[in-house]
């Protein structure tokens, strides 16, 4: 079984190409998802994938922090097999957007063409301070062929509804398990999803315990640090500006353009984070305490309470000046930034209080998303439009994805009767 990973590629855009930029990723996009300029549904490996254009810093008064073309993945690993695969297979649509980014090669003979585009995208990678993934090691293979078994298993029971409604549960099941070992190309069903790699069971195992150990080691100046650090929260917090912005009607519908076309939908935003070291070095450590709990603690299903995200990822950019936030969700934009508001509104304050303009927080995690109009004005102002995004099974939600792993499961092996009505029920 595979493990996912988050590719993240960024390049700067000289000022004088932005537009050029922009209205390229705005004539893809109206291509459609998978369209001609980025066929990312024949790079087999890929879950969700985008491409965006992150603007300059505001008011453009930082040269540090110019405007960039942003690729981001959701990828079955290892990286190195899914960059091969893009550059083979929408490697002439990375060149259009990147190749009027500064130092993109210029193209060679096939194969040194390839090597270099290859060496730049990695070049050029960004890691994530943290990663969110739905359900560890379900890969795109096991999700597309779970779904090829519910669908096998309920048109048998279309055909043979009449010739199966008198029998029990017991024989219904029986009878789709006889389909079932009847095809060939459903003989995978039969064993379990193989488990994760052995590499990355034993880096998740020595993260797991390492970061505990850690902590404890330096517990003593953890305890020292805390009331001080407490205080200069405080102080920063009550010096904050909230930002009284309201999206304008032009950009939502800018925004709307690019939502809503399937059962998932994309979320990029990007944000400066408050000015100084102190704010900089906090959003750090609460992104690495972040990233601690989505690896080890909601690594199944549910982001503290949160159930219809399937990736997201927290990414610093200009040296820490400002942050991207991805995530790939089912349902409305408005459904999702009411889950959060909630069910894990502290989480949200513990992260974005630390960028310009959020809503008044007390104490890192108190209030701020609370003010839930406020809080919906800060995100739509802060996200950018995804105009390129691809999703490999944009029918299917996360219920529906565990639904059918759920009915893999309980195909073979022993159930009672109850266990058999309910499993019956899932179809």
């Amino acid at each position: 079984m595979p493990y996912q990973l988050a590719v993240t590629v960024r390049a700067s855009v000289p000022a004088a190409r932005v537009a050029e930029v922009q209205e390229l990723l705005r004539e893809a996009g109206r291509k459609g998802t998978a369209g001609e300029l980025f066929p990312f549904a024949e790079v087999e490996s890929i879950h969700f994938a985008r491409v965006v254009l992150i603007p300059e810093a505001p008011g453009g008064t930082d040269a540090a922090m110019p405007a960039s073309v942003v690729y981001m993945a959701e990828v079955d690993g290892p990286l190195e097999a899914h960059l091969r695969d893009l550059v083979r297979k929408a490697g002439d649509g990375l060149e259009r957007v990147f190749g009027l980014c500064d130092g993109y090669p210029a193209g060679g003979s096939p194969g040194s063409s390839e090597r270099a585009q290859i060496a730049w995208l990695r070049s050029h990678g960004t890691s994530c301070a943290a990663y969110y993934v739905n359900t560890a090691g379900r890969g795109r293979q096991q999700i597309d062929q779970e779904a090829r078994l519910r669908e096998a298993i309920e048109e048998f029971l279309d055909r043979n509804g009449p010739a199966l409604a008198g029998a029990s549960p017991a024989g219904i099941r029986a009878a789709i398990q006889e389909h079932v070992k009847g095809r060939a190309d459903l003989a995978w069903a039969r064993a379990r999803p193989a488990p994760l790699p052995p590499g990355w069971r034993v880096r998740q195992a020595v993260h797991l315990v390492g970061v505990p150990l850690a902590a404890l080691a330096l517990l003593p100046l953890l305890v020292a640090a805390l009331p001080v650090w407490a205080v200069l929260l405080r102080l920063h917090e009550r010096r904050d500006v909230p930002d009284p912005a309201r999206p304008s009607r032009d950009h939502v519908r800018e925004l709307a353009d690019c939502e809503d076309f399937v059962a998932q939908n994309p979320f990029t935003a990007v944000g400066s984070v408050k000015a100084g070291r102190f704010r900089r070095a906090t959003l750090t450590v609460v992104l690495f305490v972040v990233d601690y709990g989505v690896r080890h603690v909601f690594d199944r299903g549910n982001l503290a309470g949160v159930k219809t995200i399937h990736f997201a990822r927290w990414v610093f950019i200009d040296g820490k000046q400002r942050m991207i936030f991805a995530s790939n969700y089912d349902g409305s934009l408005e459904s999702y930034m009411d889950d959060f508001i909630d069910k894990v509104a502290w989480g949200l304050n513990a992260v974005f209080s630390n960028g310009q303009g959020y809503p008044r927080v007390r104490w890192l995690v108190l209030d701020g998303a609370k003010d839930e109009l406020a809080f919906k004005n800060y995100l739509r102002c802060h996200q950018v439009p995804t105009q390129v995004w691809y999703s490999a099974y944009d029918t299917w939600t996360l219920r529906d994805l565990n639904t059918n792993a759920r009915i893999r499961a309980g195909l073979f092996g022993p159930l009672g009767p109850a266990e058999t009505e309910a499993w019956l029920a899932l179809l």
